[in-house]
């Protein structure tokens, strides 16, 4: 066995202390747990890659209006569940200007960040039909999403992108929706943590596929528009960042404000729901809760169950941060570009060191900016 900076023996047993069974299950926040008691117990500095928290000062912009919003006294009270109007607005506007799709101000629900959003997704998707009672994930993704089905005890079933890419998706992605069980559709673009990009060809196909077999799509845009090989920050211009919204009609757009504005210690982002699928009654959903659509049962049952509403002041901070990017005067992107510098130059650095690209490629182009990489250690891959 080949030495190792850290001792074997020493990190396996930090795991068992944690009562972690089987590692490659870990949650990104248990393997930071694991880490930071490993750090400390052998005095071996750890390069953190397990959470995405790149030491980016948060918009000055968002900090300002945060600012003003609680010196004005609305701490004291309590948001509308519905959201700050203000919000939803610059919300819908910046659907319009960035992705070139319009969704009304009513459909686009602050969250307590898009892990509620996801969350509050899940348990509303589950609910619509009683025969659809499994959610279908294109991977690689967010492993925290799986959890958080884990924790609601619902169904999941998942395939990895990496063999279907291009026309090859359609038959794949079929095989499972043709079966009739499959509630929601669920995938990251750019993609968290591979960093692919789903083409429009691709997003054509499973846009058509989810209105053929009415399945929700749940698409997580928490890179929103970090693809940096082109230039997604002139609102109101092409190129946009590409979406499932221009293929179909029941969809839900994950927007969140902790990587695009460096806005993650505030937990907060939108919940952006098609007209169509807001205004849709479910008889699922009816039955459970004596009425409604499916707008209305997210926000006024799910969210408010969950949490009874979003952060006053960081409602008022990200409606600045959009009203900011809508009108052109913040340029969002260029403050967020250091991802791409960093992940060049750790590529470099694992190269180097024998570790080899897993997702090598993005249909012809190199991936735009994370890296996932296994390393050959005693014959075994390790990811």
């Amino acid at each position: 066995m080949k030495n190792t900076p850290i001792a074997r023996e020493l990190i396996d047993k930090t795991i068992e202390d944690f009562h972690i069974t089987d590692f490659a299950k870990a949650t990104i926040r248990e393997v930071k747990a694991i880490a930071a008691k490993a750090e400390a117990d052998s005095g071996v500095e750890f390069i953190k890659m397990e959470m995405g928290v790149p030491g980016l000062p948060p918009s000055s912009v968002g900090v300002k209006a945060e600012i003003e919003s609680l010196q004005k006294g609305i701490a004291s009270l309590y948001p509308d569940i519905n959201g700050l109007p203000a919000l939803k607005e610059e919300a819908s506007r910046f659907i319009k200007a960035f992705v070139n799709v319009d969704v009304a101000p009513e459909g686009c629900v602050p969250v307590t960040g898009s892990m509620q959003g996801t969350f509050a997704s899940f348990l509303t998707c589950s609910q619509c039909d009683e025969k659809k009672d499994t959610i279908l994930f294109i991977d690689p993704g967010f492993p925290v999403q799986k959890q958080q089905l884990v924790v609601m005890g619902q169904k999941y079933e998942t395939f990895d992108v990496y063999d279907y890419r291009g026309c090859k998706l359609k038959e794949k992605l079929e095989s499972y929706l043709k079966k009739g069980n499959i509630s929601a559709i669920v995938y990251s673009n750019p993609n968290n943590p591979s960093w692919i990009c789903l083409k429009e060809e691709e997003l054509r196909i499973i846009g058509e596929l989810a209105t053929r077999y009415d399945v929700i799509v749940l698409e997580d845009l928490a890179y929103f528009a970090m693809d940096f090989r082109q230039d997604l920050s002139k609102p109101f211009h092409a190129p946009y960042q590409p979406s499932v919204a221009h293929y179909t009609d029941h969809y839900i757009l994950l927007i969140s404000g902790s990587k695009a504005f460096s806005y993650a210690g505030q937990r907060i982002g939108v919940s952006c729901i098609s007209d169509k699928l807001y205004h849709r009654a479910y008889p699922g959903l009816t039955q459970r809760y004596g009425g409604g659509t499916f707008g209305t049962v997210f926000i006024h049952r799910v969210l408010y169950a969950l949490s009874s509403g979003t952060s006053h002041s960081a409602q008022y901070a990200l409606a600045a941060m959009l009203k900011a990017a809508n009108e052109g005067k913040y340029n969002f992107l260029d403050e967020v570009k250091v991802y791409g510098e960093r992940a060049r130059r750790l590529k470099e650095i694992f190269l180097r060191h024998g570790f080899h690209l897993v997702y090598d490629n993005d249909l012809g182009r190199a991936c735009s900016r994370r890296i996932l990489l296994y390393h050959r250690l005693s014959g075994h891959e390790q990811r």
